[in-house]
């Protein structure tokens, strides 16, 4: 009983010291001095106040509202508020370097998970508040993801492919060891033949894939000679559009190649990553299918110079194709843009360090894009590309309260936005 007396009477203390605690505010008054709310349209407020309220915006009032009791003031009146960035293409759980021939043989999933916690925080402090992953662990990359989705880590939303589907000996399998080591570290996501990729399609989705990402091409890393053209079959990339729609995911192709750019169009995917060699059939695929090109310039930029360097980490076999590949990556996104294709902003960081996502932004406008043209393709035609454009994109009520913020214009000098100043990831500040 005495003990029974004394829990009791700890519960007792405890309960009172917890209806003593503060409670977080109901509501955050943010006052932007400068609104890019929807960059769609490109109208630029003054003066605004975004009242938020359980993660998402409740609605958005003319001039610097007053604040009730209690509720919190975030003062950005000399800055200019946006929605958070989106990068549709990264590897939280890795960084290329000098190790990354040792890595694939040493690292375990969960040292994996751990280096993808630091790297989610240093993405969403760089104002990238919703990424996709494309290519990871699955047990890795899934708890990272939905230990930042609970609120137990900060960095940002996250949509992960989890292991990219790829033939045997294609560019997402393993190269460069001795045939047993290959064969231990073989990709599980590789397939070979229709049927058994729409098994591997159905795997991913059951290990708890948001979409799903295929090697369509030889890729500049895998660490092999198979050069940058098509390596799945027409008939299986086929499957994989058909099985991964029919379960409710997107589909994206990694593929340089024109070859394996076209055929992944033809099958139905949604999307093409990288897309290097892409031609005027592309074009009019792209066009046609209203496919989504997610350029990734800042890999092609980051590898062709590693693979200059007197003393570079890259085997042979990749710097050989990061100095054929890389350079005709900017001339692409040109063409891309001449062309009208629909454009989402990704970078492939991981290959170039987390965190500086931001210098993609830098070589669009280098590529003809105009500042404005390069926010919305890390906003709205994001969300649209991600099927996210109930949640994120735009700031508006009832839409996730994600945002940032800068000094001066970005929609002048896109360079703004490699120096974020405030984010706001699903209605909390995480940086100040």
């Amino acid at each position: 009983m005495r003990h029974l007396l004394a829990a009791l009477g700890a519960l007792a203390t405890l309960t009172s010291a917890a209806a003593q605690t503060p409670l977080p505010p109901a509501e955050t008054f943010v006052h932007a001095g400068r609104l890019l709310a929807d960059p769609a349209t490109g109208r630029v407020e003054t003066e605004r106040t975004l009242v938020i309220a359980g993660g998402k915006i409740v609605r958005i009032e003319a001039g610097y509202a007053a604040a009730p009791a209690g509720a919190r003031v975030i003062d950005l009146k000399d800055r200019f508020v946006l929605p958070g960035l989106f990068d549709c293409h990264v590897h939280l759980t890795s960084e290329l370097g000098p190790n990354q021939v040792l890595d694939e043989v040493t690292q375990s999933t969960a040292a994996m998970a751990l280096t993808g916690a630091a790297n989610a925080r240093k993405t969403v402090m760089a104002g990238f508040t919703t990424v996709a992953d494309l290519g990871a662990a699955n047990d890795a990359i899934f708890a990272l993801r939905d230990a930042i989705h609970s609120g137990t880590l900060v960095g940002p939303r996250i949509l992960a492919s989890g292991s990219a589907l790829t033939p045997t000996g294609g560019h997402g399998d393993v190269h460069g060891f001795r045939a047993d080591v290959n064969a231990l570290l073989a990709s599980p996501s590789a397939c070979n033949g229709a049927d058994d990729c729409r098994r591997a399609v159905r795997a991913q989705v059951q290990s708890g894939a948001d979409l799903i990402k295929v090697t369509a091409t030889g890729g500049v890393l895998s660490n092999t000679r198979a050069g940058l053209g098509q390596q799945f079959s027409d008939e299986e990339l086929k499957a994989i559009a058909a099985t991964a729609h029919s379960l409710g995911r997107i589909v994206t192709a990694h593929a340089h190649g024109g070859d394996g750019v076209n055929a992944a169009l033809r099958a139905g995917f949604d999307s093409i990553e990288h897309g290097t060699y892409l031609d005027r059939d592309s074009v009019a695929l792209f066009r046609r299918n209203r496919a989504y090109l997610v350029p990734t310039v800042l890999a092609g930029s980051w590898v062709s110079e590693r693979a200059r360097d007197a003393n570079t980490f890259l085997t042979p076999a990749q710097a050989d194709k990061a100095l054929t590949a890389g350079p005709l990556m900017l001339d692409m996104l040109r063409r891309a843009r001449v062309g009208r294709v629909n454009v989402a902003f990704g970078t492939d960081t991981g290959v170039s360090p987390h965190g500086m996502n931001a210098r993609e932004a830098e070589l669009w406008v280098e590529a003809g894009f105009t500042p404005l043209e390069t926010i919305r393709a890390a906003t709205v035609a994001a969300a649209a590309h991600l099927g996210l454009s109930d949640t994120a994109g735009t700031l508006k009520p009832g839409l996730s309260a994600d945002l940032i913020a800068v000094d001066g214009d970005p929609t002048q000098n896109i360079s703004l936005l490699r120096d974020v100043k405030f984010v706001m990831a699903r209605g909390v500040a995480v940086k100040q």
